[in-house]
């Protein structure tokens, strides 16, 4: 038997071999700028997000280690495994400020809605890969009913923000596996059509959510807060901001939820309009490379799920963006790798670890 040799450079050689140089030093700023503002907004809540972060690297770094191939098997039973905890969350959830979305599971508490923004595009991928040789009515028809009956699960707990985030995500699988554009215009119109039926299915704080983004003056000092607040926020900022520590809106506790949904708010008030630039800069690297991966994808599994993780991370930024900003609905949307919380953080890193584990497996150039 040979003798075990430790070698650092190898074994530090081997450690960084699946990650992408240019993907996670794009991730590191994003971090690093995170945990900037976090020091400014929430201090105290600093310690758990260094937790957070190194679970969400540690697995990042995993996911990143195997190929796609292997990722694919997991595709059904996480999926399943997803469904089972939403019914789970459904008859047995937390009940917390009128929704029921949290999990106890003994000795921690999950969010099985988080789980599905990664199983939903997955599964989606493996069945189109399944299914690649002959796509006709009936697997169009599959497909949805996979994606809407998460989506379902989701959007009763109520959890609108997390349900419109696996529906994109879904959707995105769905148009990158070649949808007709004449079905994408039929269900386009249909939707728009049926906007009066939706509406009666929302909750009164939903509609109250859309109508306070139309008028938030209409309610300043309780529906129309959030907005009226953020934007004040996003504004005061001006050129080059306050300065770190220095935003008012902030530390003197009117912006709500200041670590987490409105954070953004915080990056605008204290680094101002080119603060913003250098963020949306990042964000547009970020995606940019993740599309660069898709395009490189050896196969149909890895180029479905690299596209929609890409652009799943574009709407997460969108979103999130434009509600801070008054131009959409706040609908508890996190600024992704910026925004406070673990589970969040965990489901985006797994994410950039897939496009790593793709990104390693490429087509040859």
């Amino acid at each position: 038997m040979s003798e075990f040799v430790f070698n650092p450079r190898d074994w530090l050689r081997r450690l960084a071999a699946p990650v992408d140089p240019v993907l996670f030093g794009l991730l590191a700023v994003l971090l690093g700028y995170a945990t900037l503002l976090l020091a400014s907004a929430a201090p105290e809540r600093l310690d758990n997000h260094f937790i957070n972060l190194a679970v969400a690297l540690v697995v990042m770094r995993l996911v990143a280690q195997a190929p796609p191939q292997r990722l694919m098997r997991f595709a059904l039973p996480l999926y399943l495994a997803g469904l089972l905890l939403l019914v789970g969350v459904a008859l047995f959830g937390d009940v917390a400020k009128g929704a029921r979305r949290w999990l106890n599971i003994g000795f921690m508490r999950i969010q099985p809605s988080e789980v599905m923004k990664i199983a939903v595009p997955l599964m989606l991928a493996w069945y189109f890969q399944k299914h690649e040789a002959m796509l006709r009515l009936r697997e169009w028809i599959a497909a949805a009913l996979i994606l809407l009956l998460p989506v379902a699960l989701i959007a009763r707990q109520p959890d609108l923000g997390t349900a419109i985030l696996v529906f994109a995500a879904g959707c995105f699988v769905i148009f990158l596996a070649g949808l007709p554009w004449k079905v994408i215009v039929a269900l386009g119109l249909s939707t728009l059509a049926s906007l009066p039926v939706i509406w009666s299915f929302l909750h009164d704080y939903q509609r109250q959510r859309i109508l306070m983004l139309l008028n938030p003056e209409a309610d300043p000092l309780g529906k129309g807060f959030h907005i009226i607040q953020s934007t004040i926020a996003v504004g005061s900022g001006g050129l080059f901001g306050k300065g770190w520590g220095n935003g008012s809106q902030a530390h003197l506790e009117f912006l709500p939820e200041r670590h987490t949904d409105f954070i953004f708010a915080v990056g605008s008030e204290e680094f101002g309009l080119l603060g913003n630039a250098f963020l949306l800069l990042l964000y547009l690297l970020l995606i940019g490379r993740g599309l660069m991966i898709a395009a490189n994808a050896p196969t149909l599994f890895s180029r479905l799920l690299a596209g929609s993780l890409t652009l799943i991370m574009f709407t997460y930024a969108f979103v999130n963006m434009g509600m801070v900003s008054g131009v959409l609905p706040v609908v508890g949307v996190p600024l992704p790798f910026v925004s406070y919380g673990g589970t969040a953080l965990v489901t985006l890193c797994l994410g950039v670890g897939i496009l790593m584990s793709i990104r390693k497996n490429r087509a040859p150039a």
